[in-house]
């Protein structure tokens, strides 16, 4: 009786032993089953390299690359309108390149578009621009005039109009500034009118227009006259007799 219960006892403890898993009747060496397993570490992968990143393109080398491609004021605003490292294009509803005479003998470089500007695409015809119309009509000049010798050429320092019509920025003068010598370059006029403080700093590299208006400076070889902007003598009507001033003394330089 007594080894029928050891084997029965020892059967149980067998099947007991199965049912935890036991698979083998003698190891090479003890397995505790009550234990957790330990975790099945994955194979150690390659470290990947560090991803480098390409450098960032410099807008004013790109934009000097760009100036140089264009041969002609055709190609120089294709390029201009196909520069896109500039931000302020795309808060802009309009690119204003220019207006008036290609040919002319004088050629105004004002400072950025306005809100009318923006929304015609051209420079200077908003309030100011009407102003500057009345002032060169003054001394028989105009935008629209058909004599070359009598007309306009316009532009801006900046094609897009900056939001609330704030100055631009250093970084955005900079980029842009490559395309304004190369459209002084391509337009070859006689004479530079600039318009205002902005346009001063960005080629004369210097502020300041109640000092610099009506001295003559220099622009890539060309005369230049600094004159006060019309939106400025919109505010300070008093300063329009120096503007007249400016204006006589452009005419007797066209005249030479």
């Amino acid at each position: 009786m007594e080894s029928q219960l050891e084997y029965h006892t020892a059967l149980a403890w067998l099947e007991w032993q199965v049912e935890l898993g036991a698979d083998e009747a003698i190891g090479e060496s003890p397995v505790d089953r009550f234990s957790a397993p330990e975790p099945v570490r994955a194979a150690a992968s390659p470290v990947a390299a560090p991803v480098v990143k390409a450098e960032e393109a410099d807008p004013v080398v790109e934009a000097r690359l760009a100036a140089k491609r264009a041969d002609s004021l055709e190609a120089l605003r294709a390029e201009m309108e196909a520069f896109d490292h500039c931000d302020l294009r795309r808060g802009a509803r309009s690119f204003v390149f220019s207006d008036g005479n290609p040919a002319a003998r004088l050629m105004i470089v004002g400072e950025a578009p306005g809100r009318d500007e923006d929304i015609q695409g051209k420079p200077f015809v908003g309030r100011a621009g009407q102003l500057l119309d009345r002032m060169f009509d003054a001394i028989g000049m105009g935008r629209d005039h058909p004599d070359a010798d009598q007309s306009l050429y316009i532009t801006n320092i900046l094609p897009w109009r900056p939001p609330q019509n704030r100055d631009p920025s250093p970084a955005e003068m900079a980029m842009m500034l490559p395309f304004v010598t190369r459209h002084i370059e391509l337009a070859a006029p006689e004479i530079v009118v600039l318009m205002g403080n902005i346009s001063c700093d960005g080629l004369l590299g210097r502020r300041g227009i109640t000092r610099l208006r009506g001295q003559w400076q220099e622009v890539q070889g060309r005369p230049a006259l600094p004159m006060f902007h019309p939106a400025y003598l919109l505010r300070q009507p008093a300063k329009k007799r120096e503007a007249w001033a400016d204006l006589l003394a452009l005419k007797a330089r066209l005249a030479r």
